[in-house]
């Protein structure tokens, strides 16, 4: 098999999932892969949202010099457990919320869920592609549509696609030195509680409270002052900006995986907390570089989105973690939709569970580790 083939090599999912059918590759990455061959070489080669490595091994196998823009700490972990695997050397890894250096001659845009990242992405791209930039974006035909064809003509250039292979489907902009799409701005909201949120385009419900975290906002514990608090998933930070509200001294840890919600989070401290000092901000794997034992209250609205897979594995990971970082006696409060059974899971871990509020939709569930 070809060096471009991510069959060749040993590519594995983080975190490590259950679901036996999903790969850490796709078909749209090997037809981008089969797109740039005849061109690659050993020049800058850009890959844009690459979830695993499944583009960045195959490149770095055949001499490219990688760079790997993404927004996600676990894919940034995967790359590099990747290529450390196939013994790759190391890609330069860049979140998205800085800009990547110097001119690439291929970028590889495997297309976000989300259109409002996927633009964000694309206008900051033409700081580093020219007219002779091979710029390739790849995704499954189910995930592309129109409007996403329109934002790549709108920020690269006139763009066309390829036909469909394996329900895969390449998109093809050619770079338009002329246009000067705006770059979007932070999108800004209030709660009724009149919290001011600030948001990137990569955060969850970026652009409007979302109404499972309505219903956790009017359901908010008591906090004792000098508290240590940690928003697990914080996405923009509205739950730990609004808990600051309620308490004086101790901490609030704002913990994400994505870094466009991290500082989207600080944004949000900042514009309602000013000269407050008790926010710390940290993009990571869960609430990795917070010590065991350490916190008397940890509160999350888990995702069950993983990027296009539906499942319940990332909030049970955050559960395991909430436990490990409280202090005995410390609480866990979740907001959870119904139908996705956390309560379950939250007595499995703790042994105990309070309902604290619930609508037909949501529920607010709260747990205790044992003294």
């Amino acid at each position: 098999m070809s060096v471009l083939d991510p069959h060749t090599w040993d590519l594995r999912r983080y975190p490590p999932t259950k679901d036996r059918s999903l790969r850490a590759f796709d078909a749209a990455d090997q037809l981008a892969l089969t797109e740039v061959a005849p061109s690659l070489g050993s020049g800058r080669v850009l890959v844009v949202n690459d979830s695993f490595g499944g583009l960045a091994v195959p490149l770095s196998a055949a001499g490219a010099d990688v760079t790997v823009w993404t927004d996600s700490v676990l894919s940034e972990i995967a790359v590099r457990q990747n290529l450390q695997a196939n013994d790759l050397p190391e890609a330069a890894i860049v979140p998205s919320t800085m800009q990547p250096n110097g001119r690439f001659g291929i970028v590889i845009v495997k297309v976000p869920k989300t259109l409002a990242f996927l633009e964000e992405q694309l206008v900051g791209l033409r700081m580093c592609v020219g007219n002779d930039t091979r710029i390739v974006g790849a995704g499954m035909v189910k995930h592309i549509h129109t409007s996403t064809l329109d934002i790549f003509s709108k920020a690269i250039g006139p763009t066309v696609t390829s036909l469909a292979t394996r329900k895969a489907r390449l998109i093809l902009p050619m770079f338009d030195a002329a246009l000067d799409p705006a770059e979007p701005a932070l999108t800004r909201y209030a709660t009724d509680q009149g919290v001011t949120c600030l948001s990137r385009a990569n955060v969850f419900s970026h652009s409007k409270l979302d109404i499972g975290t309505r219903l956790l906002l009017d359901h908010l514990p008591g906090v004792d002052d000098g508290a240590a608090v940690v928003d697990l998933g914080c996405g923009n930070g509205v739950l730990g900006t609004s808990l600051g509200r309620t308490f004086d001294g101790g901490s609030l840890t704002f913990c994400d995986i994505s870094h466009a919600a991290v500082a989207s989070a600080e944004a949000t401290w900042l514009d309602n907390h000013a000269g407050d000092a008790r926010g710390r901000f940290i993009a990571g794997d869960l609430a990795a570089e917070v010590a065991s034992g350490s916190v008397d209250l940890v509160m999350i609205n888990p995702p069950f989105h993983d990027q296009h897979v539906v499942g319940d594995e990332t909030a049970g990971r955050m559960f395991v973690e909430a436990r490990r970082i409280l202090r005995d006696g410390g609480e866990v409060r979740v907001i959870g939709n119904r139908h996705m059974g956390y309560h379950k899971r939250l007595k499995s871990i703790f042994g105990n569970l309070d309902t604290v509020a619930s609508n037909p939709k949501f529920v607010v569930l709260s747990s205790r580790k044992a003294r």
